[in-house]
């Protein structure tokens, strides 16, 4: 049986004030780094979005918050049904998401709530679109370089066809709408 009071305890090893800097100096590099690459990611890859309202529910729901990948559209062109990051025409200050329904050159018209494209007979199948969407609207042409948007939640979605600029210049796209990062988990469809 061994004494408690016998057992000698070493003396933590002490750092001069060189060695205390260094490390010190060490750990200021790596948060630097660290800063600079959520900068770069921020500024050049990703942008995010949180979800103020029910306009694109139930695919992507109110206080959710989005991933957006920038570099999406730099070699090709938005698809009708992406779901998109971009400054609000409207006020640029405001980051908006929808879903792209108009490309550019379409006529596009709203008839008792199914969106057509140049004058086709059948609406655009749109799986994503869960509510019984009303009302009229158009029909609009869609300049070159701009996309008429939409949300999926159509009676409750201040879109396209409620701005004072309809159109979404392509310039104005921040990213495609990739991953949901916070409330549910999960790619977007």
């Amino acid at each position: 049986m061994s004494d408690n009071n016998s057992v000698k305890k070493l003396p933590a090893p002490k750092m001069s004030k060189a060695e205390v800097k260094r490390e010190i100096m060490e750990w200021v590099l790596v948060l630097e780094i660290a800063v600079v690459v959520a900068v770069v990611v921020n500024m050049f890859i990703l942008v995010n979005a949180v979800i103020p309202s029910a306009s694109m529910e139930p695919t992507i729901m109110t206080g959710d918050r989005i991933f957006g990948n920038r570099l999406a559209y730099k070699k090709n062109d938005p698809k009708r049904g992406d779901i998109i990051i971009f400054k609000y025409p409207d006020d640029e200050s405001q980051l908006f998401i929808k879903r792209v329904i108009g490309l550019p050159g379409e006529m596009l018209e709203v008839k008792d709530g199914r969106v057509y494209i140049d004058g086709a007979d059948m609406p655009l199948d749109e799986p994503y679109v869960k509510v019984d969407a009303v009302g009229d609207y158009g029909p609009v042409t869609i300049p070159e370089g701009c996309y008429f948007m939409m949300g999926d939640n159509r009676n409750q979605s201040a879109d396209s066809r409620f701005w004072v600029h309809p159109f979404l210049h392509r310039e104005k796209i921040l990213g495609k709408a990739v991953f949901r990062y916070y409330r549910d988990f999960g790619k977007i469809e």
